[in-house]
């Protein structure tokens, strides 16, 4: 499984030259391309990253906005993130079902809810690839079934919004927000996965000095037994 971070900005004005573009991960096993999440920043560029197939996590702009003008392929998203984007012109569409595998050709896709916001709620995504797996949970406050969603999984993808400070509240009975990156990881230990990488971005990252940054996440996850580290736009990581 070869994923490549095309995007890794969360919803922020602030950009560095690397974290410029919003959400997007692709995700290539065999001939298989799968584009996760397409954010406002790809708007026009879609086409030119030819996916197979795109799936969504949910409606936020940073996530979906990308696909305002069209999509090249086959759309997958749960159905309130259809009933929020059903202006976009998008033909080629289907139903994500959280708890439910949708099999992409050679890449299976398991949704499960997570807590983060009650207009657009979301999804996390288990995609395995032969006997390898990794899970996207980008934006997310909690997991409703963190070990099902967890367990053995070979890589855990994580929302960078914030390093240590919680940006979770209540709101009625729901959690909205973002988990910091120190309680994704103590997640990560509890459940056994031993690696993790933080996208979506937030000021904490993005402004920050990553020669402090990157060794103070790494710490956080020496702490747990887990090997953790901050992605950027372009970079590669393969999972064998």
């Amino acid at each position: 499984m070869k994923l490549t971070f095309l995007g890794t900005k969360g919803a922020i004005k602030q950009s560095s030259p690397r974290h410029r573009m919003h959400s997007a991960l692709l995700v290539e096993y065999l001939r298989t391309r799968v584009l996760i999440d397409c954010g406002e920043s790809w708007l026009g560029m879609a086409h030119d990253l030819h996916p197979d197939f795109i799936v969504l996590t949910h409606a936020h702009d940073d996530h979906a906005a990308g696909l305002a003008d069209g999509a090249p392929c086959f759309v997958y998203a749960t159905r309130k993130t259809w009933e929020l984007i059903d202006d976009f012109p998008l033909d080629d569409r289907d139903l994500l079902t959280p708890g439910r595998t949708v099999t992409l050709a050679d890449v299976r896709v398991r949704p499960f809810p997570v807590e983060h916001s009650t207009r657009c709620p979301a999804v996390a995504l288990r995609i395995t690839c032969g006997r390898r797996s990794a899970l996207y949970c980008s934006d997310v406050a909690s997991i409703h079934d963190e070990h099902k969603a967890m367990a053995g999984v070979d890589l855990y993808i994580g929302d960078g919004a914030t390093l240590t400070r919680s940006l979770v509240k209540p709101s009625g009975r729901s959690l909205v927000g973002h988990a910091p990156i120190r309680t994704q990881l103590t997640w990560c230990a509890r459940q056994g996965v031993r690696r993790a990488i933080f996208t979506h971005c937030g000021k904490d990252i993005v402004n920050g000095d990553e020669r402090v940054i990157g060794p103070k996440v790494r710490r956080m996850g020496e702490e747990r037994g887990v090997d953790a580290s901050i992605a950027h736009d372009g970079m590669t990581l393969v999972l064998r």
